[in-house]
């Protein structure tokens, strides 16, 4: 009896060494086999709340996992799975098991992107956020003024208010969280470049930066030209000439424009119209980008008092009304020839 005793104890150890064995290097196989997770990967969405178990079966029903009792062992065994969080998470190819419980672990979630150009409109702006799939919308209801106050900027104009750049966030972040991060990149940037500004300039305070700014943003799209447009701008102010800038009428006109700028508009009175008034318009007439930024508070130094299209993509500058006036004939005899 104890001989027989010591035989089968003898086999419950020799089978349980050879399971260990078997579930070591099964665990071994399973640990480095990649998910199943096609060419472009997939998209895998944690929702709060949800259970290891829940995301195992999951991912055994889609097809990306083989055995979903390997995978909660491994979350188990590594302490993993009471650290899962919650989140939209992009899987590449060759991840294995081990390898996305670390990232779910760790919150490596997939961050969507906006891309808000330089010179566009706020309401520009709100539309993108609005149309965006990955923003938690919460203020699409209210105006602009009511808008800025819910950001914590009561009275503030919001236009030029927000930095144009491209900006990385999760799922499920609010529109106010991105618009509060596009204020405070602005300011930073608007208040750096005051801080550093050229001296004696015909620009009272930051305020008065951002709009010239928004309007050089407007007035030329290349970055060799910035400093010279801001220039003129900075001439004419402190010759106590109007700025006579098409962009602003433009603004001022609001959804009256057509997308023809005629005579008739440059001698309609509004706040914006800088053929009919002295100074800087109110506000900013749209989003300026760090350069043109720089440019309305560093300049170029020139005689230039007029700038017009050269019909290239450039602009001609002139210190005189005479050769301005020429280079404008210059320019519509650019474009009678033009075919």
């Amino acid at each position: 009896m104890t001989r027989m005793l010591t035989i089968l104890l003898w086999l419950a150890v020799s089978l349980g060494a050879f399971a260990l064995v078997w579930v070591q290097a099964r665990w071994q196989v399973e640990a480095a086999r990649p998910l199943v997770t096609g060419e472009q990967g997939f998209c895998l969405e944690v929702t709060r709340g949800m259970s290891l178990t829940a995301l195992a079966r999951t991912l055994q029903r889609e097809g990306h996992l083989g055995d979903a009792r390997w995978f909660l062992w491994q979350a188990r065994l590594g302490g993993q799975a009471g650290r899962l969080q919650a989140g939209e998470y992009r899987i590449e190819p060759g991840t294995t098991a081990g390898a996305l419980l670390a990232q779910l672990a760790s919150g490596r979630v997939w961050l969507h992107g906006l891309s808000v150009p330089e010179g566009i409109r706020f309401s520009e702006l709100r539309r993108l956020i609005e149309t965006h799939p990955a923003i938690e919308q919460t203020l699409f209801t209210l105006s602009d003024a009511e808008l800025m106050a819910r950001l914590g900027f009561p009275g503030q104009h919001p236009e030029g208010r927000f930095f144009p750049d491209t900006y990385r966030f999760a799922r499920g972040t609010s529109d106010a969280e991105l618009l509060r991060w596009a204020h405070a990149a602005l300011e930073g940037h608007l208040a750096r470049a005051w801080e550093n500004r050229a001296p004696e300039l015909p620009l009272s305070t930051p305020d008065e930066a951002l709009i010239l700014a928004s309007i050089v943003e407007k007035e030329t799209g290349r970055a060799e030209e910035r400093g010279r447009v801001a220039g003129v701008f900075i001439n004419r102010l402190r010759k106590g000439m109007r700025l006579q800038t098409d962009p602003t009428v433009i603004y001022g006109l609001g959804a009256g424009f057509d997308g023809d700028l005629r005579r008739r508009d440059l001698e309609r009175d509004t706040p914006y119209n800088t053929y009919t008034r002295h100074g800087l318009p109110p506000t900013p007439i749209a989003l300026p980008g760090r350069a043109a930024i720089e440019a309305a508070t560093r300049p170029a130094v020139t005689d230039a008092l007029y700038f017009v299209a050269d019909g290239r993509g450039g602009h001609v500058f002139s210190p005189t009304l005479d050769a301005h006036n020429k280079a404008v004939r210059d320019y519509l005899k650019t474009l009678r020839t033009t075919p």
